[in-house]
């Protein structure tokens, strides 16, 4: 892409002599200059600048403002003329493979894509890659309006996460307009061969024509149902369009909730249960997370426990309370799983996760901002005593606070001030918010699940049969009829038969030849738990699906989980023959990610992955990078985050 960015900036006091703005080296900077509109000036002035190193994921522009230009309260304007490049390959030992630099844009040719007709590029810049968009303030404590202007070649469309405004058909020139303040990462660009249905009056399906026709049948009208119950809920939804677009496998998480237009993955079309999930949580972000935005990335559950709450309300009132607690039971089991692997006392596990500058925030994103988040929220809820009153809070919470970034200290105050009768609720042992924020370990309390209870205990039974004995009696098998179970039953089913593991040779020959109809589905979610069975047990007549499915699918959430595995069992060298024949197709940032699994860890190393996903304490080094090195290797806490766990939509 090349292009120019001009930001409108008015100086807040005197004295101002630079800007500095996150940047990166992928981007290619051909000139800067300085406009004083005020001031009636027609020439701009040439600005001179220089880049910074910072991490490997991003670089600082110190630009150098002109002293006469530049008056509080006056405006100026900065323009950047430049072009983005995939950048140089991050510098390492010969002995070790180049690393890709983090980018937020991806090319795909069109063999990449899912109709393979025509090329398509998308961004990502969740949380720290859009300074390689555009340089700016990449932190979500800043927030902006903006608009943009697209020129693309014939036969492509162009989509963003804004208004549509014109559309010029001779020049094939498309502009956007976003008239509320948002954080950098918020700002996306979809082009390609792409086509729209209305599914509502303020929602279109987007997707390559082969997947159009599936994508709406699946949505349907569920989109304005799901927005109107949010809105009875959380207050008017503030974003104008609600339009989802669906995006090849490589999409590298599942699901991003840019202001009116949803990125979605379409391997998720495959299961209509987390579908469903997935769409109804990026919707619940337009209130949490996009109008109210954590103001650090050290406090993302802000954002995603918020989200994660409301869309748990959204689902009760559509779907019914068992709905929901069955959803919910599965992701608190994911997350008592992994406390069991990283230890109650892990710094991960806290909500407030305080890390070194230059350590990348996306690492530090786990389970626990979605799920301990959830707790919490749902823990004030119950202080509330009523969960009408406490929808009726968020309503008004995002009425005070709308447009703006926020500290947990802020939600706190503000809930206090709403139930003001709960004033001393910091004082009562074991309730107390501090520990709710900085302490490690489990949720000090978990919401009352029991309306899952006739959908769960089925669950539970088949797990204990099969623990029971190596062959269970097939009498008692037949009355588990998985054909007619929800796809979180049969998750929460895999889910607890891979907490055996090892199993006995003879169980995975009986579950592979009594289930194969369920596992040889089309829905990734039961087969890559399946898969990670197979993998663990070292059951090798199934692992040529485990080839197949990695082949298929090239998203994070389907690919780390399996290529863990496969490194920490005896089959490391399966994981390095895929990856070669697939590493084309996946997204740079996850092959980063697989090329660390595969060459920096030896296989003796048990589910390890790099960058590091334990949080450190301060350290008195002045190099950011020696910092998180040192500390971290001292700390002795480090795990990886398992993403389908986490089921990442951001």
């Amino acid at each position: 892409m090349s292009g120019w960015l001009v930001l409108d900036l008015v100086p807040a006091q005197k004295g101002v002599t630079s800007l500095v703005l996150d940047s990166h080296p992928s981007l290619l900077i051909h000139s800067i200059d300085c406009k004083d509109p005020g001031a009636g000036q027609e020439e701009p002035i040439s600005l001179t600048y220089r880049v910074d190193p910072f991490t490997d994921y991003g670089s600082s522009l110190n630009i150098s403002l002109p002293p006469a230009a530049v008056k509080p309260g006056r405006l100026i304007q900065i323009t950047v003329r430049y072009t983005t490049t995939d950048g140089p390959a991050v510098r390492r030992p010969p002995s070790q493979i180049p690393l890709l630099l983090v980018t937020c844009i991806w090319w795909l040719d069109s063999e990449l894509t899912c109709g393979q007709s025509r090329p398509l590029v998308f961004t990502q810049g969740h949380s720290v890659c859009n300074r390689s968009f555009f340089p700016c303030f990449d932190t979500p404590a800043v927030k902006s309006t903006y608009t943009a202007t697209v020129r693309v070649p014939e036969g492509v469309t162009v989509l963003m996460s804004a208004s549509l405004s014109s559309y010029s058909t001779p020049d094939r020139v498309f502009q956007f307009s976003m008239e509320f303040p948002v954080p950098s990462y918020l700002v996306a660009l979809v082009a390609g061969e792409l086509q729209h249905v209305d599914v509502g009056p303020r929602s279109r399906v987007w997707a390559e024509p082969c997947l159009l026709s599936c994508a709406v049948k699946k949505l349907g009208g569920s989109v304005e149902r799901w927005l109107g119950v949010a809105e009875e809920l959380f207050g008017p939804y503030l974003w104008g369009r609600c339009d989802i677009v669906f995006l090849p496998p490589s999409f590298p998480i599942v699901a991003m909730e840019n202001p009116c237009l949803t990125f979605i993955i379409a391997s998720i079309l495959e299961s209509s249960e987390f579908l469903l999930i997935d769409v109804v949580h990026e919707i619940a972000h337009g209130w949490f997370g996009n109008a109210v935005t954590n103001a650090t990335w050290e406090e993302m559950w802000l954002s995603e426990g918020l989200a994660t709450y409301a869309q748990r309300r959204i689902t009760t009132e559509a779907y019914g309370e068992a709905f929901t607690c069955l959803e919910t039971a599965v992701r608190l089991d994911a997350l008592h799983k992994q406390l069991r692997l990283l230890g109650d006392n892990n710094p991960v596990s806290k909500l407030q996760v305080k890390f070194e500058p230059g350590v990348n925030p996306s690492s530090l994103m786990n389970l626990f901002t979605y799920e301990k988040g959830f707790c919490f929220v749902s823990y004030l809820s119950e202080l509330s005593g009523d969960v009408r009153r406490f929808d009726c809070f968020l309503r008004d919470y995002i009425s005070e606070f709308k447009f703006q970034s926020v500290v947990a200290q802020d939600l706190i105050d503000y809930f206090l001030q709403y139930f003001p009768q709960l004033m001393d609720v910091s004082h009562r042992e074991g309730l107390e918010f501090e520990r709710w924020l900085n302490g490690s370990g489990p949720p000090l309390f978990e919401p009352d699940l029991s309306a899952a209870g006739a959908l769960t205990q089925p669950v539970q039974d088949l797990c204990d049969l099969w623990r029971g004995c190596q062959s269970p009696d097939p009498q008692a098998l037949v009355s588990f009829d998985l054909s007619a179970w929800s796809t979180f039953q049969i998750v929460l089913f895999l889910d607890r038969m891979l907490d055996q593991t090892p199993l006995p040779r003879d169980v995975m020959t009986r579950l592979s030849a009594c289930y194969a109809s369920v596992f040889d589905g089309l829905n990734a979610e039961v087969q890559i738990r399946w898969l990670q069975m197979v993998v663990r047990n070292s059951f090798h007549p199934e692992l040529p699906r485990v080839r197949a499915f990695l082949h298929k699918h090239t998203s994070r959430m389907y690919t780390v989980p399996l290529y863990d595995d496969l490194v920490a069992g005896v089959m490391k060298c399966v994981a390095v023959e895929v990856f070669n024949q697939t590493q084309r197709r996946l997204h740079p940032n996850l092959r980063r990610t697989l090329q660390q699994i595969l060459f920096q860890t030896s296989s003796a190393s048990t589910n390890q992955n790099v960058p590091i996903l334990s949080a450190v304490p301060p350290s008195a080094s002045s190099s950011p990078f020696s910092q998180q090195v040192a500390t971290a290797a001292s700390a002795g806490t480090t795990a990886a985050i398992a993403l389908r766990d986490v089921n990442v939509s951001a």
